[in-house]
C-alpha cells in the first residue's frame, strides 16, 4: 500500500497559494540537506498525461466540437508556431469553463488511482523510492493540473508544485489560477517555496527543453535519466 502524505507534505500552485499546508513535523526547523525535484509528464510517466486527462474529463459534446475547432491549433503547435503555454490555456478554457469544480476533482482522483498507476516509468518509481529511503525531500514540479497530481502525490507521500484552475462559487472559470507551472515558472516556484541555500545537494530530473530552468537549479541534474551536469552545492 502506498504511504499517505506525511507531515512534510505540501501542495501549492505556481501562484504561490498553498493548496494544503503542512503540519509541523517532529524536528521541524532543522536543516534539510537534500532536495529532489521531478518533472512529471515524460519523466515520471512514459508519456504526456495532461492531454489524456483533458480528453477523459471533457464532455462528449465539447470534444466533438473541439475536434474540429482545435485542428489548426494542434497543427500550429506541432509546427512550432503556437507555444505549449498558449494551447494549454485555450484547451483548458474550452474544456472546463462552467464545469463544477467538484466534478473535475472527482475525475482527477479517479484518473490518479487508475490511469496514472499504469504509465509510471520503473526507473522513476525506483529513484523516488531511493530518495525517500535516504530521507530526501521529494517534490514534483509540473505544468499538469492539481486535480489529478495532488491525489497521486498524496498517495506517494510527495510534495507538489503545479498548475491549478481558477474557480468561483464552485464553478470553474476556464482560466488558470496564477501562472502555468512551466518553463521558467518552474524554477521560480521552487525558489519561492524552498530556501535552496539550505540544501547542500539538489537533484533535478526532466525530459524536455521546458525543464531546462528546473534543471539549472540542481547540483545533480538528469535529462531523460542520464546525468548531464553536476556542480558544487548552493
Amino acid at each position: 500500500m502506498s504511504p499517505k502524505l506525511t507531515a512534510r507534505g505540501l501542495t501549492s500552485d505556481c501562484s504561490g497559494q498553498a493548496a494544503a499546508q503542512p503540519a509541523a513535523a517532529p524536528g521541524a526547523g532543522r536543516q534539510v540537506e537534500v532536495l529532489a525535484l521531478f518533472d512529471f509528464d515524460g519523466t515520471i510517466t512514459t508519456h504526456e498525461t495532461m492531454p489524456v486527462f483533458l480528453r477523459r474529463s471533457t464532455s462528449r459534446r465539447r470534444k466533438t466540437f473541439g475536434a474540429v475547432l482545435f485542428v489548426p491549433l494542434v497543427v500550429g503547435y506541432k509546427a512550432g508556431l503556437i507555444s505549449g503555454t498558449t494551447i494549454r490555456r485555450l484547451l483548458v478554457r474550452f474544456a472546463y469553463r462552467g464545469v463544477p469544480s467538484e466534478a473535475l476533482a472527482m475525475a482527477g482522483s479517479a484518473f490518479a488511482r487508475g490511469y496514472l498507476a499504469g504509465v509510471l516509468r520503473p526507473e522513476a518509481v525506483s529513484r523516488i523510492a531511493w530518495h525517500k529511503s535516504q530521507g530526501h525531500r521529494v517534490v514534483v514540479v509540473s505544468g499538469g493540473l492539481d486535480v489529478y497530481l495532488r491525489p497521486w502525490c498524496e498517495a506517494q507521500g510527495l510534495e507538489l508544485l503545479c498548475s491549478s484552475l481558477q474557480q468561483r462559487g464552485g464553478i470553474l472559470t476556464g482560466r488558470f489560477r496564477g501562472k502555468q507551472c512551466v518553463l521558467a515558472e518552474k524554477a521560480h516556484a521552487v525558489r519561492k517555496h524552498y530556501n535552496l541555500a539550505s540544501h547542500g545537494t539538489i537533484y533535478a530530473y526532466g525530459d524536455t527543453h521546458e525543464d531546462e530552468h528546473l534543471l539549472s537549479l540542481a547540483t545533480k541534474s538528469y535529462y531523460r535519466w542520464e546525468e548531464v551536469g553536476a556542480r558544487d552545492g548552493c
